[in-house]
């Protein structure tokens, strides 16, 4: 139990960024400079859970160099690289070309591929956009990406997107070297339930929006806003909703595969942990389909509000064209001008018939206010 809280501990979400940093004390740098134009973020060796401390950064093939004779792991994380930066890096490792085409050309599906020396795990990284109101072109949800070749003594992550840095979990890990030395397995590990654990902070926020926009539709003999308006904004957000979950629901089979289907890249004390990543996968994946359900509902009562509107607006029109239609009869038969019209010489003729139109014309009114259509 000690051990599960430390590892939650360990891969609590982040949003430290990379941005616009320098190289760190521990022989990593984290970002391209103008200095230093690298896709690389940072590049480490680990041996017994521990990173070995060099004076200057290291390339990747010195790293891989130096574990292949004294031992341990390399980590090399990378962002957006080249086809021609990411090509050296392939070559040392070995890393299957299919891969490394995903890997630098993004925009990938969530999946777990496994080639003859390594694993190849795509993750989709979802970030919640803050907004003050929720409007028909709001963007609530940010994706990226991140890549994980897993092998015997490498790890090779590679980020796509300006969210999803993995330098805060990268400290969080080296802190903990009871669980970085179980090798690479731990850090891939680490990053799925550093994904994950994201996916249900946005569950959450998303929560919110929706529960916002049930209240605004639903709320009781509320004026209401523009037509069109709530309509616009539930499609905003079923789309917003639906990107989501191509994030999500991918992703489910892969942790399943890796929490039950012994792998040889995996070590058996790391395996039993992705059962945990997978059971919250699953509970988030649930919560976006009943998200994607419940706003077709909502999507649905609001266009039955506005069509019962607009058939109240109908039923008025109707009921003043009833009324207006008594005098305009009335109109119509004196101005027709023929010479026996009924009190057309009486005094109190005149008077009489705009009393007897208006008592008809009031008499209608009054039927239809009964009967609801005014």
């Amino acid at each position: 139990m000690s051990m599960i809280r430390d590892l939650r501990a360990v891969v609590r979400p982040s949003r430290v960024s990379l941005r616009k940093e320098l190289p760190t004390a521990t022989g990593g740098y984290t970002t391209r400079t103008p200095a230093r134009p690298s896709a690389v973020v940072d590049c480490a060796v680990y041996r017994d859970g521990a990173r070995l401390p060099s004076d200057r950064p290291i390339t990747p093939q010195e790293a891989m160099r130096q574990v292949r004779r004294d031992g341990g792991f390399v980590w090399i994380g990378l962002h957006e690289p080249t086809e021609d930066e990411f090509a050296g890096i392939a070559t040392e490792f070995g890393l299957h070309p299919l891969a490394v085409e995903d890997a630098v050309q993004a925009h990938q599906r969530p999946k777990l591929e496994r080639y003859d020396d390594s694993l190849f795990t795509v993750f989709k990284t979802v970030h919640y956009v803050e907004h003050t109101e929720l409007t028909a072109t709001s963007e609530v949800v940010e994706t990226g990406e991140v890549m994980c070749f897993t092998g015997r003594d490498f790890v090779i992550t590679v980020r796509h997107g300006g969210q999803g840095s993995l330098r805060a979990l990268r400290h969080r890990l080296q802190d903990d070297p009871e669980l970085l030395a179980k090798g690479p397995s731990a850090v891939l590990h680490a990053i799925a339930d550093h994904v994950v654990d994201g996916y249900i902070a946005v569950a959450d926020s998303l929560q919110d929006d929706i529960d916002a926009v049930e209240t605004d539709v639903f709320s009781p003999g509320r004026k209401g806003s523009p037509r069109g308006t709530d309509a616009g904004r539930i499609y905003q957000l079923k789309r917003e909703i639906l990107e989501f979950k191509r994030a999500v629901s991918p992703l489910l089979r892969p942790m399943q595969l890796l929490s039950e289907r012994p792998m040889r890249l995996i070590d058996p004390d790391i395996q039993k942990y992705f059962r945990d990543v997978a059971d919250h996968l699953a509970r988030v994946q649930e919560q976006v389909v009943g998200f994607d359900e419940l706003l077709n509902s909502i999507l649905q009562a609001n266009l039955a509000q506005a069509s019962v509107a607009q058939n109240e607006d109908m039923r008025k029109i109707t009921s003043w064209a009833a009324i207006i239609a008594v005098p305009t009869m009335v109109c119509g038969v004196y101005g027709m001008n023929f010479e026996h019209m009924p009190e057309l010489h009486w005094r109190y003729g005149y008077p009489v018939i705009m009393a007897i139109t208006g008592v008809i014309c009031l008499g209608i009114h009054r039927t239809l206010k009964r009967n609801g259509w005014l």
